[in-house]
């Protein structure tokens, strides 16, 4: 048997819970006459309905970390330590039958934007979790690198995101209306964008899509000071695919991406992107995006107001991200990762 740790699916979406869900989708229900079952904690799962045809083996008495560490252990143990495929977080620390995912080193550069305990979990663990491991997978060949020089591990494959068929261009009269899309991270560079934004004489309204979670530290903005200026929370993909066709420009200035979703999701809605230079998005947008410095609220600015001011170049990175997300497929992406699995059960 091969056992999927599905903890993802008790999890709100983010980029590493859609990353395991898309993937999922397309594994086949044997590779290698191994059957694939997908192990997740008791109780109420959050996301059950975005995997309809998988069968998913509810077990234990914890919840989070705890689960994974006793619970989930316990149930390996009992069925012959099969091989275990960990899409997220830290995994069975101990357990070695196993391909561990890891999507970024974030929680070891910026310790200070998670709360403590959880980058203290995560820089103590992460790296034992890892030499444990048959395998890890990441995101990107940035990461790739980033992970061998960090922890000195050569067994890396990297297996890229991609994007859902629902995110398309759906043809809408694009707006006044710069969106950016991304969790209340310190890393996300709001503070930043907001800076920028407000020193360009527009009338663009920018808006904010994504929510708080608890594992960061809170950036402390008070959205009632700002008037062009709106915070949504988290919304539905159907909503959000609205936000990216009624965009004329998607504005990602991270400090830090390990890899970036809400690019593609942009660009597959036809949607011009302003991003980062930095870390993963080079690798992921090529030539199909501007560009700017994150680190200077001047280029951020400069990146805004070209966009703004120049429809022509929105039109020409419109159709460059289109071309863009052809390199990128959930389907291509789990073919590989079978071939990962087989090669691992050899």
């Amino acid at each position: 048997m091969i056992v999927v740790n599905s903890r993802f699916l008790t999890q709100r979406i983010s980029g590493v819970q859609r990353y395991a869900i898309e993937i999922c989708k397309y594994l086949p229900k044997k590779i290698n006459n191994h059957t694939v079952f997908f192990v997740a904690p008791k109780g109420k799962l959050i996301n059950q309905d975005v995997l309809p045809d998988v069968n998913i083996v509810q077990i234990g008495n914890f919840k989070n970390n705890l689960w994974e560490q006793i619970d989930l252990v316990k149930y390996l143990k009992k069925n012959a330590n099969p091989l275990l495929i960990n899409f997220g977080g830290i995994g069975p620390v101990n357990y070695q039958n196993k391909i561990t995912f890891i999507h970024d080193l974030s929680f070891k550069y910026y310790p200070k934007h998670y709360s403590f305990l959880f980058q203290k979990a995560y820089n103590t663990f992460i790296p034992q979790s890892a030499r444990n491991s048959k395998k890890i997978i990441t995101v990107s060949n940035y990461v790739k690198d980033d992970i061998e020089k960090s922890y000195g591990l050569k067994n890396i494959e990297v297996i890229y995101p991609a994007v859902n068929d629902r995110f398309r261009d759906l043809k809408r009269k694009r707006e006044k209306l710069i969106i950016s899309v991304s969790s209340m991270n310190p890393r996300k560079n709001i503070k930043a964008l907001i800076e920028a934004f407000n020193r360009i004489k527009s009338d663009y309204k920018l808006v904010f899509i994504g929510g708080e979670a608890n594992v960061y530290t809170s950036l402390h903005i008070d959205p009632t000071k700002y008037k062009n200026i709106h915070f949504t929370g988290y919304v539905s993909d159907q909503e959000l695919i609205e936000f990216y066709n009624k965009a004329s420009i998607f504005v990602y200035p991270s400090t830090f991406e390990g890899f970036g979703i809400p690019p593609l999701e942009a660009q597959a809605c036809g949607c011009p992107c302003l991003v980062s230079n930095v870390t993963s998005l080079p690798e992921v947008c090529l030539s199909s995006a501007e560009y700017c410095d994150p680190f200077s609220i001047n280029s951020i600015m400069k990146g805004l107001e070209k966009l703004i001011n120049d429809p022509k170049r929105r039109t020409e990175l419109g159709v460059l991200g289109v071309t863009n997300i052809n390199r990128f497929g959930w389907r291509k992406s789990a073919k590989k990762l079978v071939g990962v699995i087989e090669k691992t059960l050899d």
